[in-house]
Parts: structure tokens; C-alpha cells; sequence
């Protein structure tokens, strides 16, 4: 019996090995981005984060909230066919630490299903050749599906100095069209760091490990890791303050034409954004993002809460132009003594 086993083993690893592969573009849902304020600045914010938001840009920069704050938003791309949600919730724990939650869900909802609804005009039973001359789609017959894919972020972070600091994402997948379903699991970890006063440094490799996500059919694939550094300084300027910030994507998926550069397999995406804020209390942004993307956005800044807005358009022609993108956030801050930080 034991050598049956032994003997099997390689047979399994082969089979293993051969549904197992680098899944290009696998990972893609997860790099839209999340918050009216970061897409506003066309995602440049790896440097910047340091609200709720940082649980998907920066782990580490969670660590920066003195008190707990809940985000909400809603992003509908290309006319509504495509909606994307997200919410979140952080809370800071001692005197150094923050911990939060982030779910996002990216899905299209309605497609039709026409696999069991093509019937014979004569007979009137399914038929499954799409060359039949006397096969009709059965309108009855037609049924809706939904692709969805899901993303829960466990955040951890931790304030090492009053200029370092780190933080880490468990994140766990689930992706699903009609009855195919998948189930993944990755880790992201990212620091914080300012050297001077004004200027803020970030570093963020999600998939650290190389995510794993296995279909209901067998297929396994991994999402290899991206690097995002990025850096922002702030200015005065005209009464209010003025924060130019920069980013870069670095993927090791051998993404030739899909990147904006790229030297052999390794891939580099810029982010590029800037926001004007007027005495905390309204905020002007622009941006260019990694998928060739202008941004603009704006937010208002309430008592314990912001709302900000965030437009985006496709850099194609007027006559082959998607529908523009729109995404409004809502984040708000419980900015009361009693859920104040414990500094000591």
C-alpha cells in the first residue's frame, strides 16, 4: 500500500503542476483602486495614505488614524454595465496599533444565458449545434448569471516611530461566474516613512508571496506580486496647501504592450496626481493613472465627514470612447474624545 502511494505521488504533483499556472491579468480587479480622494489623484497615493483607504493602498499607513473611521463607496464604469463597491472600517488599538476590515465587490450582474435555450423549430427540444438552420433561441428559455468577484482585506498596522511605519493585509479572494466558482488567499505588507517634514515616502508589494487562487474546475492560478513606491511632499500655497504626488506600479508579469514601459518581463505603470485643499475644507484633484487615464475629482469636508467624487475618462477617440466612470465616496470619522487613541 505504501509504495502504491509513493508511486502515486508524483503522478498527483504532475497533475498539480500542469493546472497550475502564472495567471496573467489574474489579479487585475484588485488594482482599480478604491475612495473618491485616490482615484481623484489618479491613484497616487501610496505615499499619502493615512486614513481607512490605507487598508488597500498602504497597510502601514493605517497606523496614522487617532480615531476610527468607516468609508463607503460606489463606482459605476462603462454606463452601468460594470459596478463596483466598496466599505471599510478601521480602529486604532493602544497606543501604536490599527486594525480594519475592506470588502470590495466587482460584478455584472444580468448577463444572459442562452446556453440551454436554443430549441429546434420543428421539435421544439433543445439543441446545442449553433449551425442548425431550424434551431431559434427560445426567449422562456433564457436565464440571467452574475461574475462577480469579491476581496476581504484584514489589516494590521503599526506605528514603529513617529516617521516609520508598517503594516500588513491578509486578503482573501472569491471570484465566481455562472456556476464556476474560485477561492484565494494573499498577503500584502507596506511602510511608511517620512524623512523630513513635508515629504512622505511609501512602499506597498501586494501578493508578497505569490497569491493562490484555485477554480471549482481544476485550474489553479497565481497572482505574482507588484511593488508600489510612491513619494508626495506638501506646499503651502494661495492660503490653503498644495500636495503633488507620484507613484509606480512594478509588476513582473511580462507585460510588453499593456504597460507604459516596461524592461523585458518587469513592467512599470505610473500614477500621477495633485490636490489642492483650502483650509480643510474643500479639496480640488487631478490625476493620470496606470490604464492611460485623466482624473479629476473634488471633495467637501464636513463635520466628521468627507464626501468626495471622482471622474474618469479614457484616453480614446470621441467616436470609440467608453462611458465616462464616476465614483462617489463617503468616510466617516468618529472624531469624539472617548474614541480618541490611547497615547499612553
Amino acid at each position: 500500500m505504501v509504495k502504491r502511494l509513493l508511486f502515486l505521488i508524483p503522478l498527483i504533483l504532475t497533475s498539480l503542476q500542469s493546472q497550475t499556472v502564472i495567471g496573467k491579468y489574474a489579479g487585475e480587479f484588485l488594482s482599480i483602486g478604491v475612495g473618491g480622494r485616490p482615484l481623484g489623484m489618479g491613484g497616487a497615493y501610496v505615499a499619502i495614505a493615512n486614513d481607512v483607504t490605507a487598508g488597500y493602498y498602504n497597510p502601514a499607513g493605517l497606523a496614522k488614524l487617532n480615531y476610527p473611521q468607516i468609508a463607503l463607496m460606489h463606482d459605476e464604469r462603462y454606463g452601468n454595465l460594470v459596478n463596483y463597491n466598496y466599505a471599510a472600517v478601521a480602529i486604532p488599538y493602544g497606543k501604536d496599533y490599527t486594525f480594519g476590515v475592506s470588502i470590495m465587490r466587482l460584478g455584472v450582474d444580468g448577463i444572459p444565458d442562452t446556453r440551454e435555450a436554443l430549441v429546434d423549430r420543428i421539435t421544439g427540444n433543445v439543441v446545442y449545434d449553433i449551425n442548425n438552420p431550424a434551431a431559434r433561441i427560445d426567449p422562456g428559455l433564457v436565464t440571467e448569471f452574475s461574475n462577480q468577484d469579491w476581496a476581504f482585506y484584514l489589516t494590521g498596522a503599526k506605528r514603529v516611530t513617529d516617521d516609520l511605519y508598517l503594516g500588513a493585509n491578509v486578503k482573501i479572494l472569491s471570484r465566481s461566474i455562472a456556476e464556476y466558482s474560485a477561492f484565494g488567499i494573499g498577503f500584502d505588507i507596506g511602510a511608511y516613512y517620512s524623512p523630513m517634514e513635508n515629504l512622505m515616502l511609501g512602499a506597498n508589494v501586494q501578493d508578497v508571496t505569490t497569491t493562490f487562487v484555485a477554480w471549482s474546475t481544476g485550474r489553479n492560478e497565481l497572482i505574482t506580486p507588484t511593488a508600489k513606491v510612491g513619494a508626495a511632499y506638501q506646499l503651502d500655497f494661495l492660503g490653503g496647501k498644495i500636495l503633488p504626488a507620484v507613484d509606480l506600479d512594478i509588476r513582473f508579469e511580462n507585460r510588453r504592450f499593456a504597460s507604459q514601459f516596461n524592461v523585458g518581463p518587469v513592467s512599470f505603470d505610473p500614477h500621477l496626481g495633485i490636490e489642492y485643499s483650502y483650509k480643510n475644507l474643500f479639496a480640488l484633484r487631478a490625476g493620470y493613472n496606470d490604464v492611460k487615464q485623466f482624473t479629476f475629482g473634488a471633495g467637501v469636508k464636513l463635520p466628521k465627514l468627507n464626501i468626495d467624487y471622482s471622474f474618469a475618462r479614457f484616453n480614446m477617440s470621441a467616436d470609440d470612447r467608453l462611458p465616462d466612470t464616476h465614483r462617489i465616496s463617503l468616510m466617516l470619522t468618529l472624531e469624539e474624545p472617548r474614541f480618541m487613541r490611547v497615547m499612553e
